[in-house]
Formats: structure tokens, sequence, C-alpha cells
């Protein structure tokens, strides 16, 4: 598996959805290798990985700065190469792989993202596996849904730009590979509609736990948000959040509390003062963080592929409310398991319904959680991946 960062530790979507199918494969006695960039904007002590997990995965990192240059920015604005998939390009990282590739064979080589595209041709040279791509998102779908909510004309312009290059390279990749596995039903269609190149899509796989301990009053009547903030779209969804729904709920239901959890917290949210209103930060725990609290946000405008966030508090039976584009790759049934809401109106009286109906939310949790057992358990994604994997040798 070639990733485009660590996939341990586990704290972000893109990491958790790497390492939980890297720890299914291994448990389904397959041998796995991997290989993944070490970034300044997910950095990763070698030595802090445990020693049993490196020597299941025998994993390897190569830094990458990753920091956007002013100037390779503004002038591939007068190129038609993508800035996003250039920023990937490492001949350090090549050289790693080279290496890695010159002592093992491989049956499959996995790429996580199609930024580390880049690197097929290397593969090819130097192994005859069969190469697939872990789709996690449609790429260039989230900045093209960034632009059209950026206000800023000149930086709506550049978005643009940053997606419209991103789509010629992602449409013209895909047919490089033998394999694409998307995250989503609905991705599957999208990627069947541009390439020849084999879609299987394989959902998000999360480790179930043992039955919930039901006991309601260990958790707080309260809303909470985890995610990692340095990714755009939680950002942008929590910023309108704050500006389009917390002052008529605040209103409507002044004791009620909101915590922000999650890593890379902007100094706009941590020099934040509003009432009610707690900046947690990063948590050691993200389990035992939304165990603690009742009511989860998904205020997402944009986005692609699955929110692993959701589904991890789906897990651990909370009630959520989302937006559809947040809600985009998941079986849900709207007022069941989890609650839609695409306007500041709805998100106001959908969690007012559920703060002033304990026992509803508690219903809808336990709904959610039983649509994850049924979708999302590992072991019944691995055998779905394996079953590819056969098809495609």
């Amino acid at each position: 598996m070639i990733c485009n960062k660590s996939p341990w530790p586990a704290l972000e979507g893109g990491p958790m959805a790497m390492n939980n199918m890297i720890e299914g494969l291994i448990h389904a006695g397959q041998q796995v290798k991997v290989l993944a960039l070490n970034t300044n904007k997910y950095s990763v002590d070698l030595n802090t990985i445990p020693e049993d997990y490196r020597r299941n995965t025998g994993i390897e990192l190569s830094y990458i700065d990753l920091s956007v240059k002013p100037l390779p920015a503004f002038l591939n604005l007068f190129t038609t190469h993508s800035y996003h998939v250039e920023r990937f390009k490492s001949k350090d990282f090549e050289k790693k792989l080279i290496a890695v590739l010159k002592k093992s064979d491989f049956d499959i080589i996995q790429i996580e993202l199609v930024y580390m595209s880049p690197y097929i041709d290397t593969i090819r040279k130097y192994s005859n596996a069969k190469i697939f791509l872990r789709a996690h998102n449609i790429e260039h779908l989230i900045w093209m849904r960034l632009s059209e909510t950026e206000r800023n004309p000149l930086k709506r312009l550049y978005l643009r730009h940053l997606a419209e290059t991103l789509k010629v390279y992602e449409y013209h990749i895909l047919d490089h590979y033998d394999g694409i596995i998307p995250i989503t039903k609905k991705d599957a269609e999208f990627f069947e509609s541009i390439t020849r190149t084999p879609v299987f899509p394989v959902s998000f796989g999360i480790k179930m736990g043992e039955a919930i301990d039901e006991h309601p009053e260990k958790a707080e009547n309260a809303l909470f948000h985890i995610g990692a903030m340095n990714w755009m779209p939680n950002d942008e969804g929590i910023r309108w959040f704050l500006d389009k729904v917390w002052p008529s709920l605040h209103q409507k239901l002044p004791g009620i509390q909101l915590y922000l959890a999650g890593r890379n917290m902007p100094g706009w949210l941590t020099q934040l003062r509003l009432d009610n209103v707690s900046v947690v930060g990063e948590v050691p725990d993200a389990g035992e963080f939304i165990r603690s609290k009742s009511i989860s946000i998904a205020p997402l405008l944009s986005g692609s592929g699955i929110r692993v966030k959701i589904i991890e508090s789906m897990s651990h039976a909370k009630a959520v409310v989302s937006t559809t584009i947040g809600a985009e790759g998941i079986n849900y049934t709207n007022k069941k398991n989890i609650m839609i809401a695409d306007t500041p109106e709805e998100f106001v009286d959908a969690i007012t319904w559920l703060y002033n109906n304990p026992r509803q939310a508690e219903e809808m949790g336990r709904n959610a959680r039983e649509l994850v057992r049924q979708d999302h358990d590992i072991e019944k994604i691995i055998v779905q991946l394996l079953g590819f994997y056969r098809e495609i040798l």
C-alpha cells in the first residue's frame, strides 16, 4: 500500500480508512507492506509507531514538504498541470519505492488517493504487480464545490483553476490502473462513466466493538463536531454553522453546549469566544470523546466520498445531523438513523428535536449503529475487497 500519509496513528478520516483496511487485510491472513509519505501536515516519528505494527506492516516513511509555496502556486496558473499532484512528487520517495520493489515481489500494489499516481510508471518499471487506486473521493469535485461556495472572486477563480486541472489529471490517469476501488457506489458510477478500468466500490470499514453500554446518563446532552480542521470542507462547514445556525439555535436553546474537537485547529477557532462553545482541539481518545456527548453535527457544504467521522459517530450509537453532501455514500434513512438538514432552519429544527427528545435520539443512535454493522463491518468489507483483487488477478 502506497499512502499519501502515514496510516498510523489513525487520527483523521484518511488514515483511519487506510489503517482499518491494513489491519483488516492482515487479520484476513494477507501480507501487507506500507510505504507512506511523512509530511509537514501529518508528521509521524517512526519510533513512536508500536513495534508490532511496524513488524506486521514493514512500514517505511519518506518525508516531503507539502507547504503551499506562493511562487510555484502562482506560476501554476499559467500551466495545465495540477498543482495538487505536482506537490506529491518526490525523488526521495521514488528512490525508496524502487528499493522496496527490487527487494520484494507483490501481487497487488494499492495506491491511496489519486495524488500518488505519478509513481505508476516507476511501479510498472520495477514490478509486475496489478495496480489499484483506492479512491477516497472524487478529488476534483471537492475543489469544484469549494470554488462554488467561495465569496472572494480571486480566490474563487484560483480554486476553480485547481479543480479544473485536477479534473483533467483525474480523468486521464484512471485508465493507467488495473482496478479502481471507490469508497461509495455513487463515486463508482462516476468512475465507470469515464474509464474502461474495472471499478468496484468498497466502503469504509470499521471494527465493530462489543455491544454498547446503554447508560445514557453518562453522555452529556450536547452537540459535538470532530474532524481535522486543516481539511477545507470541515473549516468551511464549521464557519457556516457558527455564523448561520448557532445564533438562532443558542437563542432557542440557551442551555445547549457545543464542543469542537479535532487536529489542527485554526487561529480563528482557538481565539473564538462564544457562549457555550468549547474549542477542545485534538483529543487523546476520539471514541471516548464521541461517547461523552449525545448529538454529532456534520455541517458539510462541500466534499466527496464518505465522511469517516460520521461513520465513527454512528458506530458509537450517536444521533447525527448532517447535510445531504455530508451524508453522501451512506445508505441512510432520514429521521431513522440520521437527520438530514441543508439549511440553517432545518439544522435548528433537527437539533432542537433531538435535544428535547433524548430517548428518541438514543433510538436513532442505535439504528445508526445497526446501519454501520450491516454496511461497514471491516470483516465484510475485506471479503469484498479480496474478491475484487482475485477477479483482476
